[in-house]
């Protein structure tokens, strides 16, 4: 069963690493288009990207939970 764990934790960080590049790749393009709102873009990137890390760790715990 513990190895089944893992390969869930393993499932469950895909999504926020690929939802944390995307945010970082969009943030860079908003901020190339309009660099005078870069504070602004910046607090939104920051505030979505602990959204997504939240969801990471949520699976980390149902991971140990569950199993």
């Amino acid at each position: 069963m513990p190895v089944l764990a893992t390969i869930g934790y393993g499932l469950a960080a895909l999504g926020p690493s690929i939802a944390i590049g995307l945010i970082g790749g969009q943030n860079q393009n908003a901020t190339a288009r309009q660099p005078e709102i870069r504070g602004y873009l910046r607090v939104n990137m920051f505030l979505s990207i602990a959204f997504a890390e939240a969801l990471g760790l949520l699976g980390f715990v149902a991971g140990f939970l569950f199993a």
